[in-house]
């Protein structure tokens, strides 16, 4: 065995001594697709493992980690990738698209406690949305609190949503024609067909507007710097990846469901394949 295999194997070995197993599978299907679990490098289109991805993403100074909202499984993942990176080094900045601007002022103040409180009343003093659902993403804020320097904001606030709807902002040169096409389709697709022609200007304003926001803070955030948003914010040829404002490029991770596509170096530099919940119609009472 050569010495650079020896020390590669030494290394992983010594990683997954660290390392925590990894979370029992939630979601009901496809748990027994031959990938599932394992994360495709898609520079090189090589399966490697959780543990190398670690590795991967070690020295890293900005990440970006999409996910699938309702997928349970995801957020385990997330909370054992951020454990296991954090066993190797500190870190420093954790952004959740999930917080906006006008809750930051509380998650400083909280941040400055020794012990955080229960649930209910951590929820209150975040003014948390219900729209993200606390049995997901609690245990992420629980530790974005208790382990990194920061825990920072990465959406936009209610007002400037509010003001992009009333003054829809025309998308950026960033975005090719395919890509300009591709969030329409989005759009119009996570509306159920339904939205009307007039609102498509300000439903992309409010995209765009995430998006930059997201490149702009994580930019901005002391590294090593992790961002936890949906796959759709997270797309190097769509999302925030468009809106970066120099430097080396984000690392971005994307959680996929087996079952689906997956994607591509265009789109992802890692795919984490995860077993699927049950597919759900969301325009069924549209």
């Amino acid at each position: 065995m050569n010495a650079f295999l020896v020390g590669s194997v030494a290394m992983l070995f010594s990683l997954g001594a660290l390392a925590k197993p990894l979370p029992e599978w939630i979601s009901p299907l496809h748990k027994e697709h031959p990938q599932v679990g394992q994360v495709k490098n898609t520079a090189t289109n090589e399966w490697i493992s959780p543990l190398e991805l670690v590795e991967a993403l070690v020295d890293a100074p900005y990440v970006m980690v999409g996910e699938k909202h309702d997928n349970p499984d995801h957020h385990q993942l997330q909370l054992w990738l951020l454990r296991a990176l954090a066993e190797r080094r500190p870190q420093a900045s954790l952004l959740m698209e999930m917080l906006a601007p006008e809750q930051q002022e509380s998650v400083d103040d909280l941040l400055r406690n020794e012990k955080l409180p229960d649930n209910e009343t951590l929820q209150a003093r975040l003014d948390w949305a219900p729209g993200w659902e606390w049995t997901l993403y609690g245990d992420l804020v629980r530790w974005g609190l208790g382990e990194p320097d920061r825990l920072l904001a990465a959406n936009i606030a209610d007002d400037e949503m509010k003001q992009r709807y009333r003054d829809p902002t025309p998308l950026s040169d960033v975005y090719s024609k395919d890509a300009g096409r591709q969030l329409r389709e989005t759009i119009e697709d996570s509306h159920c067909g339904k939205l009307s022609e007039t609102h498509f200007p300000a439903m992309l304003s409010i995209q765009q507007a995430r998006d930059q926001r997201m490149a702009e803070t994580l930019y901005a955030a002391e590294p090593p710097a992790l961002l936890l948003a949906g796959n759709f914010h997270v797309r190097k040829d769509l999302g925030a990846p468009l809106h970066w404002p120099g430097g080396d490029a984000p690392t971005v991770v994307m959680l996929i469901e087996a079952g689906q596509s997956v994607p591509g170096a265009t789109q992802a530099d890692f795919v984490w394949l995860t077993a699927a919940m049950e597919p759900k119609d969301y325009c069924a009472d549209w």
